[in-house]
């Protein structure tokens, strides 16, 4: 069931793209991602308001560590798609996640991912890959994959705090709230100097919405639940179906039609999270005394 939940987040953060090419011409990326979040901490608060969880106070520390991912991935990612274009960037990002957020997970919760995460990771990220550079002819900036990683190891940090906060017991929708809210305010910058005109138009208003009720906040409530379940890596992993979602979607809505190499690429991820799905129960950690974290 977790996986499930992560998976179900996956397909909505894959909307993500369709709704932009939908949305008006000429809305800054920069922009749109700020008013995402803005709008998807709002309604994480609303949740939090009417869910009637009992009150915890969040630690400071990971909510804070929270907050600056949620902030850091909007700004790295967009500046290294502008820099080296979609496909280098969408690559660099959402493939080096899963490993940032293995390797903090070792470091610092000492939970060593297993070898179905090593697999499983191995065949989404070459998946994602000839998905995102099937036909594409980008030039490789150097900076611009920097950023990118910093966009990968942002989510994978975002990733790491949330399950630090789960793991105390704290509510998924006050979790996710208190981390999406220090977001918006920390990308509140963005949002002043930046270009909103796009936001008057019927459009514009559309796209704002879905992004901030669907891949923002009902894909990260389904998200922490999984979350809370499983390890951090294995969350980061199963969250590259998203491209493939996004390739679906491209194909139905948009009229787009994949090369061979980007079958290939959708094939490989399938296989990547079936291999987790599959034999992931067996690397799960369990805590002392539990089944299951509460």
């Amino acid at each position: 069931m977790p996986r499930l939940q992560v998976l179900l987040a996956a397909l909505c953060f894959g909307t993500t793209g369709t709704a932009q090419a939908l949305g008006p011409d000429g809305a800054s990326p920069l922009t749109v991602g700020a008013v995402r979040v803005a709008l998807g901490a709002a309604l994480l608060l609303a949740v939090r308001l009417t869910a009637g969880s009992a009150p915890l106070r969040l630690a400071r520390r990971p909510l804070a560590v929270g907050g600056l991912g949620v902030a850091g991935y909007q700004l790295c990612f967009f500046a290294a798609v502008h820099a080296t274009g979609v496909a280098v960037g969408t690559v660099a990002a959402l493939g080096s996640a899963p490993a940032f957020a293995g390797l903090g997970g070792w470091l610092v919760d000492r939970t060593k991912p297993g070898s179905a995460w090593a697999v499983a990771t191995a065949l989404a990220a070459v998946g994602v890959a000839l998905m995102a550079l099937s036909g594409s002819a980008a030039e490789v900036s150097v900076p611009g994959v920097a950023l990118a990683l910093g966009a990968g190891a942002s989510y994978a940090v975002f990733t790491l705090a949330s399950k630090r906060l789960l793991e105390t017991g704290a509510a998924v929708d006050r979790v996710m709230a208190g981390a999406f809210t220090l977001g918006a305010l920390l990308l509140v910058p963005v949002l002043i100097v930046g270009d909103l005109d796009w936001l008057a138009s019927p459009d514009g208003l559309a796209m704002a919405v879905w992004l901030g009720a669907v891949p923002t906040a009902l894909a990260y409530i389904l998200f922490a639940h999984g979350l809370r379940l499983l390890p951090a890596s294995q969350v980061a992993t199963l969250t590259l179906a998203e491209p493939v979602t996004a390739a679906a979607l491209g194909a139905i809505v948009l009229g787009e039609r994949p090369g061979a190499p980007a079958v290939a690429g959708i094939a490989l991820v399938i296989a990547g999270l079936a291999v987790l799905a599959l034999r992931g129960k067996r690397d799960d950690p369990v805590p002392a005394g539990e089944g299951a974290l509460p």
